[in-house]
């Protein structure tokens, strides 16, 4: 998924590196014609998704929220098939619905797959660990600590991007093994996870999953497979025990909440 070293919001920064090249080809640059013209329908189905993918995995919009493709449409200023296309990356990935006749929604994963895609993640980020300590990218350590901070400062000034930094820290672990399946894999079950943890999951004190990360870079910095596996374990354990039912909270202005991410990604 690009230049790991730099990459927290991995997801945006993608779509932001393609609007900024779109028209390249080598060294010259291509005139704006109908191929530019759907390149940016494209970039515009872009934005989209990376501003909904946020809002979902930062719990704004919560599993079950309804997804209108107009409502979409009118606060990001483009057409309901720009919002669909959107929608079907989404869906794709597993974050939302899409139904025949119901429209698209955030995806409503069951209780009972919850122990299913918790087991699949521990495998996966267990070969993402053994893969690190037999190799660690040059910069791989500086991308891990840079992530951090990230997280640290998002958890100072009470933003919700705190927990979508959280789960991007094991993306990016995925992403340092150069495995382009380790890393769709990791993204899907990390994904599917964030969606468990707002549908049944109760409060989690943050400073104690940045103290973990921290840990685990430590254990990786000095290539002690074991320690890292065992801290790995222990905070995949402690993210599984908080999916458990709770009260329903009240639906969010889905208006609002699209209006404030589309906000967010023009200022990007």
């Amino acid at each position: 998924m690009h230049a790991i070293s730099r990459s927290i919001c991995v997801q945006n920064l993608r779509f932001k590196r393609m609007q900024k090249f779109r028209y390249k080809v080598g060294n010259h640059e291509k005139q704006p014609n109908s191929e530019g013209r759907m390149s940016t329908q494209q970039s515009r189905s872009d934005a989209i998704y990376a501003s909904l993918r946020r809002a979902i995995l930062e719990q704004a919009l919560k599993p079950g929220v309804k997804l209108p493709e107009d409502s979409i449409g009118d606060t990001f200023g483009v057409s309901r098939t720009s919002a669909r296309n959107a929608l079907l990356r989404l869906a794709a990935d597993g974050l939302v619905d899409i139904r025949p006749n119901r429209g698209a929604s955030v995806a409503m994963p069951a209780l009972e797959e919850a122990e299913e895609v918790f087991a699949l993640r521990r495998c996966l980020e267990r070969e993402v660990i053994e893969r690190l300590c037999r190799r660690m990218p040059k910069d791989g350590i500086d991308a891990l600590i840079s992530h951090v901070r990230e997280e640290e400062r998002a958890l100072k000034a009470a933003s919700p991007r705190s927990i979508r930094l959280a789960g991007e820290f094991h993306i990016l672990l995925a992403e340092l093994t150069g495995s382009k399946l380790l890393i769709d894999f990791v993204s899907q079950v990390v994904s599917r996870s964030s969606l468990i943890l707002a549908r049944y999951g109760r409060p989690h004190s943050a400073e104690c999953g940045i103290d973990e990360h921290i840990q685990l870079i430590e254990a990786l910095k000095n290539l002690e497979a074991n320690t890292a596996t065992d801290i790995m374990e222990h905070h995949l354990h402690a993210v599984e025990d908080r999916a458990k039912a709770h009260d329903k909270e009240a639906s969010p202005d889905i208006a609002e909440v699209l209006e404030r991410y589309r906000s967010m990604a023009d200022n990007l």
